[in-house]
Formats: C-alpha cells, sequence, structure tokens
C-alpha cells in the first residue's frame, strides 16, 4: 500500500490561543519520486517552539512578513532517511531538517544536518544541541556576560531554553535565582539543576510583592535572562544592579492575545527582541554560522551526563497544534517535542 503523506497548513491567524480550528490537516498519496541530489525523508519528532506563535503574529515581527497563510507549519524536524538520490545520504540515516509539520519530505540534502545516534539522543538536536542550546549558550555568554559571583535571574527558568541558561550559567561561576510556575518544577530546578533560588511565580499577585521575594533571597540582580516579561520582568527590572546585562530572549507571557496589542509598560520588551535593542535582544538566528562552536563546548557535557536536558514527548501527528498551545500554559518542563 502506497503511504500517505499528511501535512498541517497553516489556515488562519489567531487572535490569542492558537489551535487545530487554525489549520488544516490534510492527506494525499507519498510521491517519492526523487531528482538529482534529492533525499525523501520521514519524520520522527518535532519540534514545538514558543517562536511559532510569534510568525503568526499579524503585524511584522523579526521577519518582515508574517507566516504565510496555506502553507505547511514550518519548524524544525528529525527524520529519518527512506530514499537517498544524493551522495552521504542512505536509507536509515538520522537527519536534522526544517521541513515543518509533515510526516514526509523530498529535501536537497544540502537542507540536511546528518546527526549520529552513537553520540548523542537524536533528539538533542532539537534542543540542548539545536536551536534552543544555541539561544541559551550564545544569549548567556554573549549578551549577558555572567561573572563568578553574579546573580542571574532566570525567568521561564524550566522552558527548553531557560533550564539549559541555569545550567550554563552556573558554570560561569554565577548565583542563579530560577523563576518558573508551581513548586515541582521549582523543586527540580534547584534539586536537579542546581539553581541557589527558585521562585514560584504563580505565588504572587503583583510585581511588587514578587520584587520584594526576589530581593529578600537575592539581593540585586546582575544579568536578567527574560524567556516571559509581564509582571516577572516588572518585578525583577526595579532591581537590577549597576551596569546589569538584561538579555530579552523571549516574551511568552504576550504570545496569546498580546502580540498585536501588547501590554503596556515593560511589557513592551517584545518590541526590544524584535529589534535586538541595547537591552539586549538576541535571536537564534543570529548565531546559526557559530552552530559547530557551541556544539564543540556543550557536547562533551551533555555526553558525559554532565548537562539536564529533560524532554515532555507527546506522542502523535495530530496533537501537533494542542502541543503548541500548551506552551503558554505551563503544562511541560525542559525541551517539548511531538513524536510522528
Amino acid at each position: 500500500m502506497q503511504p500517505m503523506h499528511r501535512q498541517w497548513i497553516y489556515r488562519r491567524r489567531p487572535d490569542a490561543t492558537v489551535g487545530s480550528e487554525h489549520y488544516a490537516l490534510i492527506e494525499a498519496p507519498l510521491e517519492s519520486t526523487l531528482g538529482a541530489g534529492q533525499v525523501l525523508i520521514e519524520a520522527r519528532y518535532f519540534s514545538v517552539d514558543p517562536y511559532m506563535r510569534i510568525g503568526q503574529s499579524g503585524k511584522p515581527t523579526y521577519d518582515a512578513d508574517a507566516h504565510p497563510l496555506n502553507v505547511v507549519q514550518q519548524g524544525g524536524v528529525v527524520a529519518q532517511v527512506l530514499a537517498s538520490n544524493a551522495d552521504g545520504f542512505a536509507s536509515g540515516d538520522w537527519v536534522r531538517s526544517y521541513t515543518g509539520w509533515q510526516t514526509h519530505a523530498r529535501v536537497a540534502a544540502g537542507e540536511l544536518t546528518l546527526l549520529d545516534p552513537a553520540l548523542a539522543p537524536v533528539t538533542t538536536a532539537l534542543g540542548v544541541l539545536g536551536m534552543p542550546g544555541r539561544t541559551a549558550w550564545f544569549g548567556l555568554t554573549e549578551a549577558g556576560r555572567p561573572h563568578a559571583g553574579d546573580v542571574v535571574v532566570v525567568s521561564g527558568a524550566a522552558g527548553a531554553v531557560g533550564s539549559l541558561v541555569v545550567q550554563f550559567a552556573k558554570r560561569h561561576g554565577a548565583r542563579v535565582l530560577a523563576i518558573a510556575g508551581g513548586a515541582a518544577k521549582c523543586g527540580w530546578l534547584r534539586d536537579k539543576l542546581g539553581a541557589d533560588w527558585t521562585l514560584d511565580y504563580k505565588a504572587f499577585g503583583d510585581a511588587d510583592a514578587m520584587g520584594a521575594a526576589i530581593k529578600a533571597m537575592a539581593g540585586g540582580v546582575d544579568v536578567y535572562f527574560d524567556n516571559v516579561g509581564g509582571i516577572v520582568t516588572d518585578a525583577v527590572i526595579a532591581l537590577i544592579n549597576r551596569r546589569a546585562r538584561i538579555v530579552i530572549c523571549g516574551q511568552i507571557s504576550q504570545y496569546s492575545g498580546g502580540l498585536d496589542a501588547p501590554e503596556m509598560g515593560p511589557r513592551l520588551l517584545h518590541h526590544m527582541l524584535y529589534q535586538r535593542a541595547t537591552m539586549q535582544g538576541i535571536l537564534a538566528r543570529d548565531y546559526v554560522h557559530r552552530m559547530d562552536e557551541m556544539t564543540r563546548i556543550v557536547a562533551p557535557w551533555v555526553r558525559a551526563g554532565e548537562i539536564v536536558f529533560e524532554e515532555t514527548v507527546i506522542g502523535g501527528f495530530d496533537q501537533l497544534p494542542s502541543a503548541l498551545n500548551s506552551l503558554f500554559t505551563g503544562e511541560h518542563r525542559g525541551k517539548l517535542l511531538v513524536q510522528a
């Protein structure tokens, strides 16, 4: 029987939360004919990331245009080769691609990265040894510039990027305050990742109370690695020390309803992210050309078991839209993946 090719097509721009109603799931018989230099791949794991929601904004962000409608939802994928008409790739090989939410793809060989499952689990290519790892490493080291003894505050600390920033900051000798939602995540950050202090933002109703708790624990803030924005950032910015470095990596509190009409005050910082302003906004794409540099440093730590890279894996291609929405409800820890 000829296999079916399934795709999630992005049809309608969400105003607030995103779900399956903004997509169309289509199926067609798989066309497996390959041209010269092409490779046929079958997706095994799909990366689900907050930036996908940014691309659905109705206004320009860090791309000149929004994610186009009526095309496959973009995203990173770990796949296996089914057939190859290109040198260097054979059936069964594991690869990383950017072929989005579809079960199969015919890809030019130059658009694939060959993975070695003997060196690290293949899923790390979408996490600690992929885009989140690159974001955490260069965002912290180049924009945050942590020094031994600094106080580094990380919001969204239980997520794919934040959990790595916590560990990288500790390796620089910093003292780390990790902010996340719920006692379980805070316990994990403290007991497994080595955070010096943790704070459950859900326990606070306003920025003043949260800021008082942060000050009581850590005093002032030398580096703030912000993944969240909102009242968390309202609380932290009031506590920065002289020559503090603020790294704007994400503003996830604004992504479900606040992208096109953001809340006022420091919550406008997602514009700092888009424009890479001097606070400083950082994007993973700014460091793509330095991926090998990050891998040389971080991969040995991963292989030695010195870095915690927890993954939340949701089963089923059909679950992709709901998985994307779950990023904004705090239902996962570490890197979020969907397994085909």
